[in-house]
């Protein structure tokens, strides 16, 4: 009986101080979410979005230069891992004398991932395009530009929602590579607080939960916009 005794008693503190740890890294854990996890998902996302718009089109420009330099991009940056470019970013030009600071140096290792992938996107959405818009934009006397603006992009925007957010979705779990090049962000925050009480399921646990709910909200967002976008479609 003493030893049953013992045994619950045991396991209640253990409880009590698990729970304890889960709630005062709670916050550490969001402010790394807020200072770092999002907004470098938003920045990189952002100028990995005009990359992957420019990239596109040099892709369907029809002038070879372009559509090599465009190719040799996407090649390059989809045949290695994005850790390694990190480590090329950050580590890697320093042997050059190019030192950059971990957050910028995130932000475009980030940036050149996503424009390359979302470029893929991009131009497949505008080739989706039936060729017989291109023909009736000319027919009312628009150039190249015009047509593209004002006819193909609203199109292929709506077509190419659904990967890119899915893209931004991945963006935000990606972002964990972050903290290998020492960027404070959320998992580099649970790595600080586990060095100190040696519980790395328990705040490993936390920090995949606190990025599941915030997936678990952006794809929320995301229906929502397709939603908003198909009700426009003719069924």
């Amino acid at each position: 009986m003493y030893l049953l005794s013992n045994l619950i008693m045991s396991a209640s503190l253990g409880m009590d101080r698990y729970l304890d740890i889960f709630q005062s890294s709670f916050f550490p854990l969001l402010e790394g979410a807020l200072a770092r996890t999002i907004p470098l998902t938003l920045i990189a996302f952002s100028i990995g979005l005009v990359l992957a718009v420019v990239t596109a089109l040099f892709r369907l420009s029809g002038i070879k230069l372009l559509e090599i330099i465009a190719r040799i991009y996407v090649s390059i940056i989809r045949g290695t891992p994005l850790l390694v470019q990190l480590y090329i970013i950050f580590f890697g030009l320093v042997s050059i004398g190019i030192e950059v600071d971990p957050f910028p140096a995130a932000i475009v290792g980030f940036s050149l991932n996503t424009g390359a992938y979302a470029s893929e996107i991009i131009r497949a959405a505008i080739q989706s395009i039936p060729k017989g818009q291109w023909e009736a934009s000319y027919s009312i006397s628009m150039n190249y530009g015009q047509a593209l603006r004002r006819i193909i992009i609203p199109q292929a925007t709506r077509v190419s929602i659904p990967p890119l957010s899915n893209s931004f979705i991945s963006l935000v779990k990606d972002t964990s590579l972050a903290s290998t090049i020492m960027v404070t962000e959320m998992f580099r925050k649970s790595q600080e607080i586990v060095a100190t009480t040696y519980e790395p399921l328990l705040l490993y646990t936390e920090a995949a939960l606190l990025y599941w709910t915030i997936c678990f909200l952006l794809s929320l967002g995301q229906d929502a916009i397709e939603k908003h976008l198909n009700r426009y479609v003719q069924t």
